[in-house]
């Protein structure tokens, strides 16, 4: 087996998320719940079609999101992953619904960092392993850096 890293193309941090499926109706039905979530939410996905004519399929209501997604599922490669590119929403507001799409297999990441996917690659294809997901910590928050977190959760209206 051979192991690469591909990082994920996204010039403005929007926030993607990254999983696995089973079937060639993730596409539709993913853009379904996501259009159902959010009214204002704009998306893009990518699904990596494993066998048959072995196709991205896409679809999305926001063109370059679409075209985004293409790009970094063809780079990535594997079979059966998908990438969603989000706008004017955030993955914890449609993540549970994402989850529930019953050709949903895993969720790799859900997040605006900058993405590197760990591929596998065998004589028959190519796998997602994982993912690195933004950098190392570089300590334990002090207290004023809890007062901070609250504050901002508070202020995004996620707390009261």
């Amino acid at each position: 087996m051979e192991l690469t890293t591909v990082p994920i193309e996204n010039p403005d941090g929007l926030n993607l998320i990254l999983g696995q499926s089973h079937f060639i109706k993730t596409v539709e039905d993913l853009h379904e719940t996501l259009a159902g979530s959010a009214p204002a939410l704009k998306f893009g996905i990518a699904f990596c079609e494993s066998s048959g004519p072995r196709l991205v399929r896409r679809s999305g209501n926001d063109d370059g999101l679409v075209d985004l997604a293409v790009r970094n599922a063809l780079a990535i490669g594997a079979g059966h992953s998908f990438l969603i590119f989000l706008r004017e929403g955030f993955p914890v507001n449609v993540l549970n619904a994402v989850k529930l799409v019953p050709e949903v297999c895993r969720i790799f990441c859900a997040s605006a960092n900058p993405i590197e996917v760990v591929v596998g690659e065998t004589e028959t294809g190519r796998a997602i392993l994982g993912v690195v997901d933004g950098q190392p910590p570089l300590g334990v928050e002090n207290e004023e850096q809890v007062a901070e977190r609250k504050e901002i959760l508070r202020r995004f209206g996620y707390k009261l």
